[in-house]
């Protein structure tokens, strides 16, 4: 087991901690927290959800860049070198948006710092995992990645309550917290157990599989030339257009969705609340995911995970005016198997396939690809609302999930590059 070695147990549960930190307000600092802005600054400013968006669209498109720099620089000077001042000037971001009040140039510029600085928060954390972990890999990122899911659960809801009580000064609470996590990397972490003399999983030995592993780096011109990565590309790239879309407009969606008897509207009052049971029934999705990964490999899991899917966009396409107590159910389950699954399976099949030793070397250059559509999901679904046909944007989305499906059923020969140290036989 994981705590066997009690020295590596010991930095594996501060890891896990603040994993969890990060992934919390990754998922909830990069797009979920529009769901409280968009409300908010409607009503506040009256500006429109384009508007209010359009910084962080702009900002999604900065991150096709800032994947690409960002893992470069992981590689050359650390995770924790880059990853620390990052969650800082992130922090500053947030400070900006408290202070913002109802000037939208100092709000723009806010929102875009902090759409963009999540980058190093969820590379961060991801490199840090596939450092640490081969064997157990699937199920700790199952831990840390409960983390985005229960955003939804605690994040969504505080922030709304908080916001209505103060409005964006609520932004300088988070500002604060962010700090503190940045001075817990600083002084808790390490880029490796080799650093701490340990070896990943808390081996007693160095991960057999990695003295196979060719030692040259992967060039860009050889990633693009494989099968394999252009796989990962589109399967992934679509999950994750997918998860930004249907996070950012969920609270427009249901707005959508009210009726004069939803006081102040069907978010607040009904989706909110399934949000949280869901999200607390689809937490142990995560790890469950990773279980999936660890044991039966990165492939199966990432078809599991994609069939979860259709449990967060079906509801919404088929959502009657009023609202659904059973499709709403459905859809917070969804919600949260979708937050938690996905950075739990990215960074896990990812190292599935290149191995630990290049994870991050094809990661920077698959992230960034992905980044491309990614960047458009805001502007995809804000075009269908405001053609005053949102409905119809999730019928576009469930034909994407069948294409990722289709492609994920074509990697199943690819083979497991540290299969010789997973040991997917036992189930310790």
């Amino acid at each position: 087991m994981i705590f066997e070695n009690r020295r590596f147990g010991r930095h594996a549960l501060v890891f896990m901690i603040l994993g969890f930190i990060m992934m919390f307000f990754y998922s909830g600092l990069q797009n979920d927290h529009l769901n409280v802005l968009t409300p908010y600054l409607q009503q506040a400013n009256g500006w429109d959800d384009l508007r209010i968006t359009n910084p962080v669209t702009a900002g999604a498109l900065v991150t096709i860049a800032a994947y690409l720099v960002v893992g470069a620089a992981f590689v050359r000077f650390g995770v924790r070198r880059i990853l620390v001042p990052s969650v800082i000037v992130m922090a500053l971001g947030c400070a900006g948006i408290a202070l913002a009040g109802n000037s939208y140039p100092v709000y723009a510029v806010s929102v875009f710092v902090v759409r963009v600085l999540v980058v190093p928060l969820q590379l961060g954390g991801f490199m840090l995992c596939a450092n640490w972990f081969i064997k157990y890999r699937g199920r700790v990122m199952g831990v840390i990645t409960a983390g985005s899911p229960f955003f939804s659960i605690v994040g969504i809801a505080a922030m709304t309550e908080l916001v209505s009580r103060f409005g964006l000064t609520t932004y300088h609470a988070i500002a604060a917290i962010l700090i503190a996590l940045a001075l817990a990397i600083a002084f808790a972490m390490r880029d490796t157990p080799e650093e701490m003399g340990l070896n990943p999983d808390g081996a007693g030995h160095a991960p057999y599989s990695e003295g196979k592993e060719q030692g040259n780096h992967i060039t860009v011109r050889q990633l693009l030339s494989e099968r394999r990565a252009w796989q990962l590309i589109i399967a992934y790239g679509i999950l994750q257009f997918v998860i930004v879309a249907m996070m950012a407009y969920m609270a427009v969606r249901f707005i959508s969705l009210g009726t004069p008897a939803d006081v102040p509207n069907l978010f607040v009052s009904q989706a909110l609340g399934w949000l949280s049971l869901g999200a607390a029934a689809g937490i142990p999705m995560s790890y469950v995911i990773g279980w999936i990964d660890d044991k039966l490999g990165s492939i199966k899991a990432s078809l599991v995970l994609n069939l979860l899917f259709l449990f967060a966009v079906i509801p919404l396409a088929i959502m009657p005016v009023g609202g659904s107590n059973v499709l709403m159910a459905l859809w917070a389950f969804g919600v949260a198997c979708m937050t938690g699954g996905v950075p739990t399976m990215h960074p896990c099949i990812t190292s599935y396939v290149y191995g630990r030793k290049h994870y991050m070397e094809a990661n920077k250059w698959i992230m960034t690809i992905q980044a491309i559509p990614m960047a458009f999901a805001l502007a995809f679904m804000g075009a269908f609302n405001q053609a005053g046909n949102l409905e119809a944007a999730y019928f576009v989305l469930l034909a994407l999930l069948a294409v990722s499906f289709v492609t994920l059923l074509t990697m199943r020969d690819i083979p497991d590059a540290n299969a010789i140290d997973r040991d997917y036989a036992r189930a310790d």
